[in-house]
């Protein structure tokens, strides 16, 4: 099995729950991922692309692979920082 994703990634637990904030006032997930994320991947809206079990880290690939096609996760901390997912099939 394989899931498709996006993701923000940032340093602090305060700055997730900000980006939650923007998140239910309406702003694109794409539009955030370009404007906070510390990732590379944040230049292409926090795009990921396709992975399969085994490909990210454990606390990562578990939180992607609960998520609904659509569904954005509650905030997933791993040793890179705290990352929102954000599911797209």
């Amino acid at each position: 099995m394989k899931v498709t994703a996006q993701h923000i990634l940032v340093n602090h637990e305060y700055e997730v729950k900000d980006i939650q904030k923007k998140l239910a006032e309406g702003k694109s997930f794409e539009e955030l991922a370009r404007d906070y994320s510390t990732c590379p991947s944040g230049k292409d809206g926090g795009m990921l692309g396709e992975f399969g079990k085994g490909m990210m880290v454990p606390t990562f690939e578990k939180a992607a692979f609960a998520l609904l096609p659509g569904e954005v996760s509650e905030p997933v901390r791993t040793q890179f920082g705290f990352h929102l997912i954000k599911r797209l099939k």
